[in-house]
């Protein structure tokens, strides 16, 4: 486990914890203001990578709407994304590091 401080680990929660307003710019807008945190890069390279990975597997599942499925499957989708959103905020508030499950490792 990464050593962090206080405030380092308040940037990183409160970037999960902003993307439920605004999905890239707050968790983006916090990631630049502590750039130089391996901390904070660390857990945004992993936001960010969860979030891409995400949007490609919701767009994946909407070409499965016409045969009725699609619906179920973005529905679970998006309740995965909120429960891990939140787990991986408080994880980060801890100072800990949550591995997101299904995460393609696009950026590192």
């Amino acid at each position: 486990m990464q050593q962090s401080n206080a405030e380092e680990r308040l940037f990183a929660s409160l970037m999960y914890f902003t993307s439920f307003i605004t999905t890239i710019i707050g968790p983006a807008i916090l990631w630049l203001l502590k750039r130089d945190s391996a901390y904070v890069r660390q857990h945004g390279i992993m936001y960010f990578n969860f979030i891409v990975s995400y949007f490609l597997y919701q767009v994946a599942a909407s070409f499965l709407y016409f045969i009725g499925i699609g619906f179920v499957i973005n529905g679970i989708l998006a309740m995965m994304m909120i429960i891990f959103t939140i787990i991986a905020g408080i994880y980060a508030y801890e100072g800990a590091v949550y591995r997101i499950p299904l995460v393609i490792r696009i950026f590192s």
